[in-house]
């Protein structure tokens, strides 16, 4: 294979996943999904620094995507940019990662990746907290992680139904703005 082939970290993903899903995640090594792909095991380092980070692949590419997603939305009030930049975002990642309810399998299976699944969610919503507080949202963190939520379980539904990503982000939010409703205006201790 040559050095650098363009396919062999979509190779590698592949690998890496059949492979966590036949033996479970703590039993297999890089070495495996190396072989798996057809290159050595020096090579796979060149690709990703540990056999965790081939299931977060582009993750870190999220963060400054829903960033931009937020200073370029055409809405005015903080929680219209906010949902506006979330399923425009969803959008695109359902479109670039496809279905993949066996990664989100082997992620549930393990602490370590669930742990790491958290680290980019955690970080995608600093972003997002951090993008709305420069369109003068006044508890950006606060909306970012309502919105981060309402966006994850959109990618759950979508996961579970494989239905319009887009359909499913506005069945959540409905679901939220519902939700919100049982709260009552004041609350007494």
């Amino acid at each position: 294979m040559a050095r650098w082939d363009p396919g062999t970290e979509d190779r590698l993903r592949r690998a890496a996943l059949e492979l966590f899903v036949e033996h479970g995640y703590d039993d297999v090594t890089v070495t495996q999904i190396a072989e798996r792909a057809g290159i050595t095991r020096r090579s796979y380092f060149r690709y990703f620094p540990d056999k965790r980070e081939v299931l977060f692949a582009g993750s870190e590419q999220l963060p400054p995507v829903i960033a931009e997603a937020v200073r370029a939305s055409e809405e005015t009030s903080p929680p219209a940019i906010a949902l506006d930049a979330a399923r425009r975002v969803g959008v695109l990642l359902v479109e670039r990662v496809g279905r993949t309810v066996e990664r989100r399998a082997v992620i549930a299976s393990s602490p370590e990746l669930q742990e790491r699944e958290r680290t980019k969610s955690a970080a995608m919503t600093a972003a997002l907290a951090d993008a709305l507080a420069e369109r003068g949202a006044v508890e950006p963190g606060l909306l970012a992680r309502l919105v981060a939520v309402c966006l994850q379980e959109a990618f759950e539904r979508w996961l579970d139904t494989g239905e319009d990503f887009g359909a499913c982000f506005d069945a959540v939010v409905a679901s939220v703005r519902s939700a919100a409703e049982l709260f009552p205006s004041s609350v007494r201790s």
